[in-house]
């Protein structure tokens, strides 16, 4: 019976030192480049907060001593170096007089005006050409309204007609800028390509070629009450240049 039971104890002794083994080279060999074991208080990798200062979140130091990477925002915006580029000469008079109408209208901007003044300038020229008095009325003064209806009142008193074609605006720039009787005023002057002619009753032509393209350039100011909730402009003074 000894020698059985040794012969098995041998045999088991041998079986264990060759899974042992096998488990060595299978698990491999400890190096220090292992992951560390899940930590539960780490969440995400994030530094924790604790006592006083728990509404703090401090960056940890990088390892090896690198600096954290700084965050990237990207250029300033051009418009808050310059909000008159394109407009003004930067601490020319021009850009001081806008900078006097954006102190008390935060609202204002020089292209988003000068877009809506471009609009404003075709639709009042070809509305003035065709009579229109209710596309008038709220684009601009009352003042400046009674102007333009007494002269179509004169045209039409006449039996004249205007046929008018509008090319384009060819350019709008901002001259004058300033606060006047509690508006904001500013100046435009519009150089614009359109073709128009003047007929009497009997469809002569007594102004204007109807084959030619005429260069106009017209001085309009346009105002806003200061405070007002409405957006809109108003043309309050006209000049032909």
């Amino acid at each position: 019976m000894n020698a059985v039971f040794d012969v098995y104890t041998l045999i088991f002794l041998v079986v264990a030192v060759v899974i042992f083994l096998r488990l060595r080279n299978v698990l491999g060999r400890r190096t220090g480049n292992e992951r560390p074991p899940f930590d539960p208080l780490a969440r995400s990798g994030k530094p924790q907060k604790s006592g006083a200062n728990d509404d703090k979140v401090v960056a940890m130091p990088q390892r090896g001593g690198e600096a954290p990477p700084r965050q990237v925002t990207g250029p300033p915006d051009d418009e808050e170096i310059d909000p008159w580029r394109g407009i003004a000469e930067p601490d020319s008079d021009l850009a001081k007089q806008l900078n006097k109408v954006r102190a008390v209208d935060p609202s204002f901007d020089g292209p988003d005006f000068l877009n809506g003044a471009r609009i404003a300038y075709e639709m009042i020229v070809t509305a003035f050409a065709e009579g229109d008095r209710k596309t008038l009325r709220p684009l601009l003064s009352p003042d400046v309204y009674d102007g333009f209806v007494a002269a179509i009142a004169d045209r039409e008193e006449r039996g004249e007609i205007i046929e008018s074609r509008f090319i384009g605006i060819d350019s709008a720039d901002i001259e004058a800028a300033e606060i006047k009787s509690e508006q904001a005023q500013v100046t435009v002057r519009f150089k614009s390509s359109l073709v128009s002619v003047t007929r009497d009753k009997a469809g002569e032509v007594v102004d204007g070629d109807p084959k030619a393209v005429s260069d106009v350039t017209d001085v309009w100011t346009f105002a806003r009450p200061l405070g007002s909730r409405d957006p809109n402009w108003q043309l309050v003074a006209t000049e032909s240049a």
